[in-house]
């Protein structure tokens, strides 16, 4: 049946990332630069990403096309962007009068028994803290700022939403980091990022879908001279290296180096080594 649903046009398309941030249903995706459309069932085609384009790239037409799935695109939400997304999607769903209230979602994780089977990357521990503190320090008013300097020099960073062709990737090395690698270890800003470009992903929880292929499009920038994954060291973490392997393979370089730097959960680096493929 015909119904409304968004089209992209490539070729206007700059790949900025602001109608993936803008679509609660995570029907868009950047793929090699360019937004994409991860499934018709996905798309309400209610249009909240068409204001969002800088370039007109995005527009409605009536097509024949899949109805949308309402119940999918929740699954897929879920999937991609966790509990947050998911209450965006069923603010929106509800504002757009597509779906009924929102349902209570359970969490990624609730399918692992965290005593002991399951990916032991799920585990629940507790880790001693290397300074004695006998309270959290207050988040509110009466601290300054910035306790320190930040070494962060781009935006986005997320691998779904940066575009290969940025000017910050050019000239510096790329550091591949998990997600959870920031907050494991706090010494990540002047040990990874300093002078750096980053992106950040999750091999396990994220849609890695085109992971590789974006990877590959940013290292085939002749002036990147290595690629540094930082991975956790959990088993899971490890599906973030071989994402670079691949990534490097396809980029066609062969002057192209890539090292693996293991974080413990007490933030200590386990082990760096090249696993340039």
């Amino acid at each position: 049946m015909k119904r409304k649903i968004i089209t992209i046009d490539e070729d206007k398309c700059n790949g900025c990332g602001d109608c993936v941030v803008a679509c609660a249903e995570s029907a868009i995706q950047i793929i090699n630069g360019k937004a994409k459309l991860v499934k018709e069932q996905y798309c309400d085609g209610m249009g909240d990403c068409l204001g969002e384009c800088p370039t007109g790239a995005i527009k409605i037409e009536e097509l024949d096309v899949p109805d949308y799935d309402a119940a999918a695109t929740r699954a897929h939400v879920a999937k991609v962007g966790g509990v947050a997304a998911v209450k965006k999607f069923d603010e929106t769903a509800v504002r757009h009068g597509l779906a009924p209230a929102p349902q209570p979602m359970v969490s990624p994780h609730a399918q692992y028994h965290h005593g002991g089977g399951g990916c032991p990357g799920t585990r629940m521990r507790t880790m001693q803290p290397g300074t004695p503190a006998a309270a959290p320090t207050p988040s509110g008013s009466g601290l300054p700022p910035k306790l320190n300097p930040s070494e962060l020099a781009q935006w986005p960073i997320q691998i779904h939403l940066v575009s290969p062709q940025a000017p910050y990737f050019k000239n510096k090395e790329l550091v591949i980091m998990s997600t959870c690698g920031p907050l494991a270890s706090a010494d990540v800003h002047w040990r990874f990022l300093r002078g750096r470009s980053v992106v950040v992903g999750c091999p396990k929880l994220d849609n890695t879908d085109g992971y590789a292929e974006k990877l590959a499009a940013i290292l085939a920038e002749p002036t990147i001279p290595k690629a540094i994954v930082v991975r956790m060291e959990v088993p899971c973490c490890g599906g973030l290296t071989a994402i670079a392997q691949e990534a490097a393979a396809l980029s066609g370089r062969t002057d192209l180096k890539v090292e693996e730097v293991t974080i413990g959960l007490s933030g200590d680096v386990l082990a760096q080594e090249e696993v340039t493929p």
